[in-house]
């Protein structure tokens, strides 16, 4: 067993924890992560990028399914491989594992396989799924980037066949005729979408009054349109009772909290989507924890926690549990414990993105926190059906939603629900970030015909210029 000795030494290697070795080697420091599974977490492996393989397959197989009424083309077979698209996403995930594996070497991070537990404030053991201590190392700075896992719900307990978390969604031995759907953020909206496509019949239910309910209203309300049309069941405002497990399946127990009426919903697959938990047990010994509250590790602007020296980053210090927001967090802990910068985070600036088709993609306030802060605003808002691009791509669903400051017009928020949201929505993050207005954005020239003209067009509306 050996003992060695670094400036850093990392737990997990998700999109905080590799990030933040890579920047620290780069400083000249010495680095080591400890990471119990494959490298880039659940982000990499079990998450953004798997699912983004299988949206992409699904949104393939619907457009190659009404490419006649659409396109003038005639697809004469669009037949379904479901192992070949399992077997493409997870091969997407295990190429950029490698290529992470590619960076420690590069950059000389010594990875240890297996699960940190910080036995002192300055010691990290690694051990084997038995709890038998392999290494022990020495570290004069620790960051804690274990993430997240699916959170359960209270008496509906997860058993990987019947009832389900995202990661036996993406792999499933078969595409099911009935899956339900409890929960609809962006991880259960992009999971309705994948099947809802390949011909799954799909029960959506959330608790709160609409899907993506953090989203400002007019993109989840259009959203839901859309999902009706397509035939997904979606049920808001209903409370999930119970699952029970049956010969065919599941079946649900769902309550109506307007009506307080029950039903019940039959599924071959139950999908629990409620939203993550962080990885905060079996971590720490007791004189080396930090506080911790609701399942997050709490810590300063700095991302040191209340013990000195140990730090934290990513989705095991709460929301918002997004990929972007832990590599940034965990930058700048590195950073600011090694002294070579003073920057913060910017949670005003974060985006958001869920990737069903039409996508999602959102930064800053919406209609309804504007309201909330007795802000005045005005809103441009431009609709893709007018927009030649979109046109031309037979990709007409959905607008751009630009909410801006009316005495200044500084840009508040922005919100996009279209083919490529996501790709279009860097533009508006950098022009809040900049407290860019709304005449600068109308003003700024566009390149024609693209979808992001739909951003200038939305500005222009704001003031009553909209062609």
């Amino acid at each position: 067993m050996s003992n060695a000795k670094f400036d850093l030494v990392i737990v997990g290697s998700g999109p905080g924890g590799y990030v933040a070795a890579v920047r620290a080697a780069q400083l000249g420091k010495s680095v080591a992560c400890v990471e119990r599974s494959e490298l880039g977490g659940i982000c990499l492996n079990w998450g953004c990028i798997p699912t983004k393989a299988l949206i992409q397959d699904a949104h393939l197989f619907s457009s190659l399914q009404h490419a006649a009424p659409t396109y003038g083309m005639t697809v004469e077979t669009a037949k379904l491989q479901w192992g070949k698209i399992v077997q493409r996403s997870r091969g997407c995930a295990d190429t950029l594992s490698k290529g992470i594996e590619f960076l420690f070497k590069k950059n000389k991070v010594t990875r240890y396989t297996g699960s940190g537990f910080v036995a002192a404030p300055n010691t990290v053991e690694v051990r084997s799924a038995n709890g038998k201590v392999s290494e022990t190392i020495s570290a004069g700075k620790i960051l804690i980037c274990t993430g997240a896992r699916s959170r359960e719900l209270p008496g509906i307990k997860a058993d990987g066949k019947w009832i389900i978390t995202s990661r036996e969604a993406m792999t499933l031995p078969v595409i099911p005729k009935r899956m339900a759907i409890i929960g609809a953020g962006a991880i259960g909206v992009e999971f309705a979408y994948i099947y809802n496509a390949f011909g799954t019949q799909v029960t959506l239910i959330e608790m709160l009054p609409a899907i993506l309910p953090i989203e400002d209203a007019d993109v989840s309300s259009r959203l839901q349109t859309i999902f009706t049309k397509r035939g997904i069941d979606i049920k808001t405002n209903t409370r999930t009772e119970k699952v029970d497990l049956t010969e065919k399946g599941a079946r649900l127990t769902i309550v109506d909290q307007a009506t307080h009426k029950s039903s019940t919903v039959e599924a071959d697959v139950v999908l629990v989507a409620v939203g993550v938990t962080g990885n905060v047990e079996n971590i720490f010994a007791p004189a080396a924890t930090p506080q911790i509250e609701k399942g997050a590790i709490k810590v300063d602007k700095t991302f040191q926690t209340t013990v000195p020296g140990l730090y934290a980053a990513g989705d095991v210090i709460g929301p918002p549990w997004l990929a972007h927001v832990a590599s940034l967090e965990a930058t700048i802990a590195v950073e600011r414990m090694f002294n070579v910068g003073r920057r913060e985070m910017d949670y005003s600036l974060i985006p958001g993105c869920t990737y069903c088709y039409p996508q999602v993609a959102s930064v800053g306030w919406t209609e309804k926190q504007c309201q909330e802060k007795g802000i005045d605003y005005e809103v441009g808002r431009y609709n893709f059906a007018n927009n030649g691009k979109a046109v031309a791509l037979g990709e007409t669903d959905g607008f751009v939603k630009l909410i801006f400051d009316k005495k200044y017009g500084e840009l508040l928020g922005g919100h996009i629900l279209g083919a490529e949201a996501t790709e279009m929505l860097q533009e508006l993050v950098l022009a809040k970030r900049l407290e860019a207005t709304r005449d600068e954005i109308a003003q700024t020239i566009h390149a024609h015909p693209t979808m992001s003209e739909a951003v200038m067009d939305a500005a222009m509306a704001a003031s009553g210029q909209s062609h």
